[in-house]
């Protein structure tokens, strides 16, 4: 899932960025940083009154923004993913453990899927016992038409698309335009067959996206299904004030004994959608709502309130781990054309500075690369910025020497976040040493990333890539990042930078069909990404460790590795 509403494995998810449960992972400094614990184990999990069991209450999610979207079928968002694990279910599940890449499990499925010998073929049969929030059964059909709704790329801009790019028909539209889509076959109610163009072997994961959300046809409102998108899981959309306030309340046809991975413990779930983040970040740490949570990127904290963690009653409510999220600053390079003005504006942002506007090494480590070592395949990432972060603006300066470059810039960021804003404060001190004006441009949260998917997309804007259910796949990071559309004849719809580059993007697209072993084809895809990245179409910052302070009436909280925040699916509510 690829960003931070975070998106996820196309702009935000379902594909891991893996690193260890317990390790800072590569690259971490030992040096003392403002008394942070700089022990091997700082970055080791942390979850608030594990073991609870217990059904009842409501939880307050308290947010600085409404979900970009609740329809499964036009989402890359990794908060919608979050809540959306409470009211739709897929074929398999990415299931979250504090710490760790998640585990792909059956969930509408009976197991992880048979494939052919060919590894073209997958065939998936359903559990028994499935309902709708209306009581109809959920049937092969109705997975089969949340697939197709994801064609309809006029309808849903932000449709997750790497299950598509799989399977064998590319001519098709969707459902609004086209009779059928001939990749799928459903011979019956229970049973669902994908056909794909090449062998895949992480195909489990790409089923445990959204795409395979069961939609029945007859409710489908196209825009306004996001409104009340039709429940399959343990709860069911009660009312919903779109940037207000949502409640999630109990589906009476969801069947526990069909759902082994969702201990759906709280009643309800209330969501306040319009709350600042200073004030969601003093209301946990004051635990002036002993019910609440959030699912605001780390934690909704403050720069400010980084101090207060160090308190003991507060650092027992305080969930913590590793995600697999990367920060990157993306350039537009349909605006800032030449790679070699983009290097310079890479090696004169002073990455170390970005870094304390997060909150210091507290909240995440600085990174050269997306890419981590336990993937499969993986080479030695080159870069030639600097690994402490430190800006290079003499270097910068000479690249630009002759250079007929734009002496204005705009950087775009979500209103919603303050740190954000401030990251925009150093770049502009960083452009104006070379030359460049930098003006900050503030973009509504609910509809960031449509943005930067428009024509709004400015010169340089943040994003997040959160890996979620194969922690070992090099392609799920970099095609979705980089790669080519679908036909090969422009850039993808979740590559932020637009890169599409003549003859790497060529590369990329004939790499889709490559065949090999894991190890094989990450170092193909290891040593794309390094030609690639070496034109600079984005500049890797930070892999986040969230810290995350909850109501102290909250159980079982654990920071999600994929979802950034506080798993839903996990927490219980003590009252």
């Amino acid at each position: 899932m690829k960003k931070q509403a975070v998106m996820m494995l196309s702009f935000t998810a379902a594909m891991a960025l893996g690193l260890t449960a317990c390790a800072g992972g590569p690259g971490v400094t030992k040096e003392p940083q403002g008394g942070v614990d700089q022990s091997a184990d700082r970055y080791a999990p942390v979850v608030v009154q594990s073991g609870f069991a217990e059904k009842g209450g409501n939880i307050n999610v308290l947010m600085s923004a409404d979900f970009a979207t609740l329809d499964p079928g036009n989402s890359n968002y990794v908060q919608t993913a979050n809540v959306g694990q409470l009211y739709y279910r897929t074929l398999t599940m990415a299931k979250e453990t504090a710490g760790q890449p998640p585990e792909i499990v059956p969930d509408l499925a009976t197991d992880l899927g048979k494939v052919s010998d060919d590894g073209k073929t997958w065939t998936y049969t359903l559990r028994d016992g499935l309902k709708f929030e209306d009581g109809s059964p959920i049937t092969s059909q109705d997975i089969k038409y949340g697939v197709e709704r994801t064609y309809a790329r006029d309808v849903y801009t932000q449709a997750p698309q790497e299950l598509n790019s799989a399977l064998t028909d590319d001519a098709y539209k969707g459902p609004y335009s086209d009779d059928d889509l001939e990749a799928i076959e459903t011979p019956d109610d229970k049973t669902i067959v994908f056909h794909l163009k090449q062998a895949f072997a992480e195909f489990p994961a790409l089923v445990s996206r959204s795409n395979t959300a069961p939609v029945p046809k007859a409710k489908d409102t196209k825009q306004d299904y996001t409104n009340h998108p039709v429940s399959s899981g343990p709860y069911k959309v009660k009312s919903y004030d779109r940037g207000r306030e949502m409640v999630l309340e109990r589906n009476e046809n969801w069947d526990p004994a069909t759902d082994p991975n969702r201990p759906a413990l709280p009643d309800t779930y209330t969501f306040s959608l319009s709350t600042s983040q200073s004030t969601i970040a003093q209301k946990l740490i004051s635990d002036a709502d002993a019910n609440a949570i959030t699912l605001d990127s780390n934690g909704a904290l403050q720069v400010s309130d980084a101090a207060s963690l160090n308190d003991p009653k507060i650092k027992e409510r305080t969930a913590g781990g590793f995600l697999g999220c990367i920060d990157v600053l993306d350039l537009n390079t349909e605006t800032i054309t030449d790679p070699t003005v983009r290097k310079a504006i890479a090696l004169a942002m002073d990455r170390e500075s970005i870094q304390v506007q997060y909150g210091g090494a507290r909240f995440g480590e600085l990174v050269n690369t997306q890419l981590t070592e336990n993937m499969a395949g993986v080479t030695e990432q080159i870069s030639d910025l600097d690994p402490a972060g430190k800006p290079k603006i003499e270097e910068a300066k000479k690249l630009l020497e002759g250079k007929d470059y734009p002496k204005k810039l705009v950087y775009g960021y979500s209103n919603a976040t303050e740190r954000f804003k401030n990251v925009g404060t150093v770049l502009q001190q960083n452009m104006k040493e070379i030359g460049i004006s930098l003006e900050l441009r503030p973009i509504p949260a609910a509809n960031y990333y449509s943005t930067l998917a428009g024509e709004g997309m400015p010169d340089i804007a943040r994003s997040g890539w959160c890996g979620g259910a194969d922690s070992s796949s090099v392609r799920m990071t970099v095609d979705p990042n980089l790669g080519p559309s679908l036909d090969g004849k422009t850039y993808g719809f979740s590559n932020i930078p637009r890169f599409h580059g003549e003859a790497l993007s060529k590369k990329m697209y004939e790499l889709r069909s490559a065949t090999g072993t894991a190890e094989e084809l990450g170092a193909k895809w290891s040593e794309v990404y390094n030609e690639v990245m070496a034109t600079y179409p984005l500049v890797p910052t930070m892999h986040s460790y969230t810290n995350s302070v909850v109501g102290s009436n909250i159980r079982n909280a654990q920071v999600g590795y994929f979802f950034g925040a506080i798993d839903l699916n996990s927490v219980g509510v003590a009252e």
